[in-house]
């Protein structure tokens, strides 16, 4: 053997090993879930069911960016990449930096919030329009990175604007905003519905106010002749299994603040 294949197979061994290490976390990230948490506990909620999950069953996208918009992690439930809808990995992160964005220490909204008021002929028709994703990050590869610890996302800030059920903001143990968390894969309702099952059990939900009758940001299902009477709402999702009291019913399985510690 020459010593320059000698050489040259130890570089490339090196090289191997130095691309599956797990990065370093991203500065703003340490009071967020790590790649390994998020995809377990994940994984966790979609084994449930959709007897309690409603909606189609499907594998689920999840990301968490901090309190600047920036990507902490990104994971899938599923085996491998496809086993989820490919678009629904951008739309989770752009869910996360919706509710992180939108949301501030005294009042929480969670992307199911923003659907009725960005409605034509609302306050803030045209939302969807006015960040668009950071188009750099967004569709960076390599594509066998996606959902893994060194996701092209992950550092980066994502932006984008999403006005549908599955994104929800972060609040720490003392009711700290500090990020946001997107959910997709599946329809809204049952995005919402996953995405607040995880930020429960990653103990980020101290919510200190929203637009619900509960005074968080659960989705409120209130819309009649399209039109919703809070202002808030968000329509009943068709397909699978139904979501409407399962979404009802949240806020007392699952309850935000203090009192759900």
């Amino acid at each position: 053997m020459s010593k320059t294949f000698l050489a040259l197979s130890l570089f490339a061994i090196s090289s191997l090993a130095f691309s599956q290490a797990k990065p370093p976390a991203p500065a703003g990230c340490s009071a967020l879930p790590d790649h390994t948490r998020l995809r377990s506990v994940l994984q966790s909620v979609i084994k449930e069911g959709t007897a309690k999950n409603t909606g189609l069953g499907n594998q689920e996208w999840a990301t968490v960016v901090n309190r600047d918009g920036i990507v902490c992690a990104v994971v899938f439930s599923g085996n491998e990449r496809g086993d989820q809808w490919p678009g629904s990995r951008l739309i989770s992160a752009e869910k996360a930096n919706t509710a992180n964005a939108l949301s501030g220490k005294d009042y929480a909204l969670s992307t199911a919030n923003i659907y009725a008021a960005s409605q034509p002929g609302q306050s803030l028709y045209s939302l969807t329009t006015s960040a668009g994703a950071n188009q750099q990050a967004a569709f960076a590869g390599p594509p066998s990175a996606f959902g893994q610890p060194n996701d092209p996302y992950v550092g980066k800030p994502i932006g984008g604007i999403i006005v549908f059920g599955g994104g929800l903001p972060l609040y720490d143990a003392k009711g700290n905003i500090v990020g946001g968390l997107g959910l997709s894969g599946d329809t809204s309702c049952a995005d919402h519905v996953i995405a607040w099952k995880v930020r429960h059990q990653l103990k980020l939900d101290v919510v200190p106010m929203g637009p619900s009758p509960d005074h968080n940001d659960n989705m409120i299902i209130d819309f009649q002749n399209n039109q919703s009477p809070s202002g808030f709402g968000h329509p009943s999702c068709k397909g699978g299994t139904p979501s409407d009291e399962v979404i009802k019913t949240l806020s007392k399985d699952f309850p935000t603040g203090p009192k759900g510690k």
